[in-house]
């Protein structure tokens, strides 16, 4: 069992900052927006989505928290640092370049200090139930959410067809992580389709996968590239937790909507 998340707050938010005349925002909204700072965006009663984010990983019991963030995200240092918190105690780590979510999970190495950990998104809002059955797993596992249960989230159908799908060996295990699924590999696969939404659990071997990866065609170093190193080459074992649960995705201003209207649902409890 463990105690600790990670966040991964420092994306340069590209689709959020782009403008989108049929997604009107507030004022507010849209300084944010514009800034791609998704974690702050107000949503629900105006407080910030990490704010929801933080509550879920608190109902399942985490309790550290590292969010990785750029030298230049102030205001997440500036509302989130100072021990403030009630529930959790809120590390930062500083990924200097925006080189991928697997350079960014390397920025984290001082803050596991050897334990697992949990790693997210901090434009995803998971259910608790969720994050709770990953902090009570021993060993290497990742949530593989069913496409069924995507829909009833906020996330058209069209943009979960495009989703890193998860092969997975007879007993649960990860075999590999289908980026851009056609039809065929959709057939190959056994039991239901399910879908990688970065929800990881972790243990120090992450670290030297991902100072192994090389470049993308994007450019940048990806998480399920060092993932995929682990299995392959270090022999890591990651089991796939089964789940038929939405998942809130605040990725554009068109998600805004609609993150605001689910999440006030919501309580914070920070």
């Amino acid at each position: 069992m463990t105690d600790k998340a990670v966040i991964l707050a420092r994306g340069l938010g590209t689709r959020m900052r782009k403008a989108d005349d049929g997604a009107p925002l507030d004022a507010a909204q849209a300084a944010v927006a514009d800034t791609g700072v998704k974690a702050l965006m107000p949503v629900g009663e105006g407080r910030p989505f990490l704010d929801y984010v933080l509550t879920a990983l608190a109902d399942a019991g985490y309790r550290r928290i590292c969010l990785i963030v750029g030298p230049e995200h102030g205001a997440l240092f500036a509302r989130y640092g100072g021990g403030r918190l009630r529930r959790l105690g809120i590390d930062f780590a500083v990924q200097e370049k925006p080189l991928g979510t697997a350079d960014a999970v390397r920025a984290a190495e001082a803050f596991a200090a050897g334990d697992e950990f949990l790693v997210v998104n901090s434009d995803n809002y998971y259910p608790p139930e969720a994050l709770r059955t990953l902090r009570e797993t021993s060993g290497g596992a990742l949530a593989g959410f069913r496409r069924e249960g995507l829909l009833r989230g906020n996330i058209a159908a069209e943009r979960i067809e495009k989703f890193a799908v998860l092969d997975v060996d007879p007993y649960g295990f990860l075999r590999r992580i289908v980026e851009n699924p056609d039809p065929a590999i959709l057939r190959s696969l056994s039991g239901p389709v399910r879908v990688s939404m970065n929800c990881w659990r972790f243990g120090p071997w992450i670290f030297p996968a991902c100072r192994s990866v090389s470049p993308s065609p994007r450019g940048e170093l990806e998480l399920p590239a060092a993932v995929q190193f682990a299995v392959d080459r270090l022999g890591q074992r990651l089991r796939v937790l089964d789940f038929d649960l939405p998942v809130l995705d605040l990725s554009c201003r068109a998600d805004v909507a609609t993150v605001r209207d689910r999440v006030a649902r919501l309580g914070v409890n920070l």
